[in-house]
Formats: structure tokens, sequence, C-alpha cells
């Protein structure tokens, strides 16, 4: 399908995909803690009939440089934008931390049709860099909502990586320390997916090592199902935090991080998950065609 590509720069920048024979599909592509600007997701998108839109939600002109107090409006903002587009039905699609500001977004505007979550959290988390002050200390909320920060579950700075030296770090264990130094938070910090309207598509990794995305999406399946809500979850024992949809180039390899998985196998659960992340943005009812 041919489409027409078009950069933003207000008022965020961004890109805005559509496809040229047009779309009442409106699909907001959000990124990680990367912050990087999902070009390639975007394009692959909107090849399958739906106009994607991807922004730069921190570290871009007037916004905080990490991920701190973000406020959840950049992204109903953005869902304005697709809507001014002919967008009727509205998905998020967003991996690690744009997945946590994905499934909030939907708790808090009903507009949402549907959301597809990769590598997602089932809570809120502290921030992730500087807020506006340029201080990472003391922890923040990452979010808020009508100028308020939600509630967060802080990091235990106690914690040291069981990788010796200056390599590549799991901070996966960072997390679960976490949830235990701070468990009397957690209930408050929990995304409230029960109360979404929206249909819930999840996608993660077994061997996620960057946080248990694999267990936090069964959590957010389990709080879906007692309320009677659909969801569906597609999952990789062997594959880590960033699954590759079909066409998409392998990720690149950090300095920093360990992300678990293999290219191989982190491959495969996005081929797995492709059909579905489809099937859903489109609003197909019923079990996806084999």
């Amino acid at each position: 399908m041919e489409v027409t590509e078009r950069e933003l720069t207000n008022p965020w920048e961004g890109v805005l995909v559509t496809p040229t024979c047009g779309s009442d599909i409106g699909v907001l592509v959000l990124g990680g803690s990367s912050g990087r600007i999902e070009h390639e997701r975007t394009r692959i998108l909107a090849r399958q009939g739906m106009t994607a839109l991807s922004i730069r939600w921190f570290g871009g002109p007037g916004q905080p440089p990490g991920i701190c107090e973000i406020p959840l409006e950049t992204f109903t903002e953005a869902i304005g934008l697709l809507q001014t587009h002919g967008a009727r039905r509205i998905g998020i699609l967003g991996v690690s931390k744009g997945a946590e500001a994905a499934l909030l977004t939907a708790v808090h505007e009903p507009r949402v049709d549907v959301v597809v979550a990769l590598s997602p959290t089932s809570r809120v988390w502290c921030n992730v860099g500087p807020g506006r002050d340029g201080r990472d200390r003391p922890y923040r909320a990452s979010w808020a909502w009508q100028g308020q920060p939600l509630p967060f579950v802080p990091m235990d700075d106690a914690w040291t990586p069981a990788e010796p030296g200056n390599g590549q770090v799991s901070v996966r264990g960072w997390y679960e320390q976490s949830e235990l130094t701070f468990a009397g938070l957690l209930p408050a910090a929990e995304i409230a997916v029960e109360k979404v309207r929206a249909d819930l598509l999840l996608v993660a990794g077994g061997d996620d090592a960057m946080w248990p995305s694999l267990r936090f999406a069964g959590q957010l399946a389990e709080r879906r199902r007692s309320a009677g809500a659909s969801v569906h979850v597609i999952s990789r024992e062997d594959a880590g935090h960033r699954p590759r949809l079909p066409g998409e180039s392998p990720a690149q390899a950090s300095r920093r991080f360990l992300y678990g998985g293999t290219p191989q196998a982190d491959a495969l659960l996005g081929a797995a998950a492709w059909p579905h992340v489809v099937h859903a943005l489109h609003g197909h009812n019923g079990p996806v065609a084999r």
C-alpha cells in the first residue's frame, strides 16, 4: 500500500504516515525510554491501511528532559490530531515505558478503542531521568493527569547489579527488589485496566531483562478477566524486552543495558503477535484467521 509521510515540528516533533487512499483508523505509536520517534513502525502500520502517528513525548522542545511527570494530555492531544485526519477508530501501540503511557492514557481517555502494549508494566513507576528542574532525585511520578502526579512506585537505590564491572547491566532485579521494598505502595500504583473501555492486546517475553514484562502482562490480564473485560496475551518464554514486528530492522545493541532474549526469539515473538496486532487495530471481532 502506498503511503505519504510528513514530519511534524509543532506542537511536538514527530512523524505522520498516512495511506494515500486515506483511513478511518488512527494509531498513536509510542517508543520507550529511548525517546525515539518510531519512523519504521509507523510506516509498517500505515502500509496496513492505518494512519500512524509517532511523537517525541519527552526530551524535545518545551518538554521535560526525562520521563518525569509527563502530562498524559500529551497523548490525548495526539489522539485529537489523528481524529482531524479522519480517524474514527483510535489505537495506541506502545513499548516499555510507551506501553505504560498507552495503558494509562486508555484509563483516562474513553476515545481509545484498542491498546497494544509491548513489554508492558502493570503499575506506574517513578521517573526515568530528570524533570523540568534538571533533577532526577528525589523520585517523582513518570506521569501526571490534569496537573496531578499519579501514584507511583520508587526504585530501591540499595540494589546493586549482578553483573560485575562496567559492562551491560540487567535492571530487572532492580524492579523486582523495588516491588518488595515498597510493597505498601503497589496497590495505589496499579494501572486500572479493569476500567478501560478499550480492547487490550499484550505482548511480552519471558526472558525480558529490563523488567518482568511477562509477569506484569499476567497481572494486567488477571485484572481484566476479573472484571469480565477482554484481553489477549501473546508471549514467548525465550524473547526479551524488544519484540520486533515483521519488516522492522533488528534492535540496536546497547552498551549500557541487557534486554534479554535473542534477535531470533524477539523476531519470532513479533511475528507471532503481528496478525493479532493488525486484527486488533482494525477492530475485527473473533479469532485471527490462520
